[in-house]
Parts: structure tokens; sequence; C-alpha cells
């Protein structure tokens, strides 16, 4: 799990394509320290577990699937990447709860000043559409934000000065990709009705619509 809090951002030293997927070399100083293999870190977002360690570098096995779901395609060496090491259990929440695992690549569209920061606006795929709401979470290259605008294909966020040097936003031009993840929660809550534990009261026969399917007990014995 990861919250969107940038620590660092590396650099793609090496990305070798292969028939299974890829490794990636991502050099590093801040974060090195604290990893030890078998670690999750993300990777402009995306979910990667150290299997090797170098003095200066981490290197990660990148999954087919993960290359086809993300901008990881389009990497290549000399890319900044943001990074993130898992959350500590004891560890502050200072974003929103993330799991590294992207949804789809959106694109970079604009940046325009806006007071003493920056409003920058993405596209998203359609399909993710649904998961998307005014003022919600939303992860850009693993960067927790704030949806400040939505429209039909794209939205946009307000950056502070700290963030966009912080991370790699400051480096994004028109059309390039980017990472994008969705809420979790509302994936749940999604699914929740698809299954028929939680029903609009409007759909409800009057018999059923004291005794609703979701209530704080279930949470309770499904582990929430």
């Amino acid at each position: 799990m990861f919250t969107g809090i940038v620590e660092e951002v590396g650099i793609i030293r090496e990305l070798r394509f292969h028939a299974e997927g890829a490794a990636v070399t991502v050099a590093a100083e801040t974060i090195l320290p604290g990893i030890a293999i078998g670690d999750s870190i993300a990777v402009n977002g995306v979910c990667l577990t150290a299997a090797r360690l170098l003095s200066d570098a981490f290197i990660c096995d990148v999954s087919e699937e993960t290359l086809r779901r993300s901008a990881f395609r389009k990497a290549k060496t000399g890319t900044r990447v943001n990074l993130e090491r898992a959350l500590a259990v004891n560890g502050r929440l200072g974003g929103h709860i993330m799991q590294g695992h992207v949804d789809d690549v959106g694109q970079m569209l604009s940046r325009t000043p806006s007071g003493g920061g920056f409003e920058i606006f993405f596209s998203f795929p359609r399909a993710l559409e649904r998961y998307l709401v005014y003022k919600g979470s939303i992860a850009v290259n693993g960067i927790s934000l704030t949806i400040a605008a939505l429209g039909e294909e794209s939205f946009s966020v307000s950056v502070i000065p700290h963030t966009l040097s912080a991370t790699n936003l400051g480096e994004l031009a028109p059309g390039d990709p980017v990472n994008l993840e969705t809420d979790i929660l509302g994936k749940y809550f999604e699914r929740y009705f698809q299954l028929g534990l939680a029903e609009s009261p409007g759909n409800l026969p009057d018999s059923q619509k004291s005794e609703p399917k979701l209530t704080v007990e279930y949470l309770m014995e499904q582990g929430f």
C-alpha cells in the first residue's frame, strides 16, 4: 500500500524488454538505505518488487500486464520517475490509499499558472469516468492529487510549487503519457452494488427497505 507522497525522483538507468516483460534499473539515493530485496516500491505509481540491489540503484522485473496497462511501455533510459516505498504500519497517510495497480494511461494536456501554483489538465480513458469525482482523489504517476475540475474526457488538478519541484510533474509536456490509478474505495462500492449487497432504497420492495444488506455489522464480518 502507498499514499502518493513521493519520496524521491529517480532515473531509469536501464530498461531491457524481453518476451515476458522487462527489467528496469532505477538509480536512486534517498530511499535506497530503507530498501530490502522483496520490498514493494511505487515507480511512477506502479507497484514493483525490488529483485536486486546495487550500491546506487535497484532492479525490478516488469510484467507484460504492467507494460500493457502503464506508461512503462513508452519509458526509456533517462526517464525520471517518482519513487515511494510502501507505507509502514505506523506511517502517516498523507495522501490517499493507493495500491500501485495502475488502471490505465492518460495524457498531460496543458499546464497554466493559477495563483501561486499551476493547474494541470489530463485526459483519461472513458472507462475510468465512473470512478472520478469532483474533489476526489486521483493518482497521477504515483502522486496523490485532488480533482479540481472534471469533464467528460479530462480533469484538472491544482499543484503547488513544492509538488511540481519534488516530482516529475514539472517535466511533463502536452501529449506525454501518465499512469492513472483511481480511488480503490469507489471500486469496492461498485462491486457491492454489482453483487446486490447494497441497493438503492428506491429499487427495493417496502418489506426490505428497513433491512439494508450493507451494514456496519456486515462490514466488520468481512474484516473492514
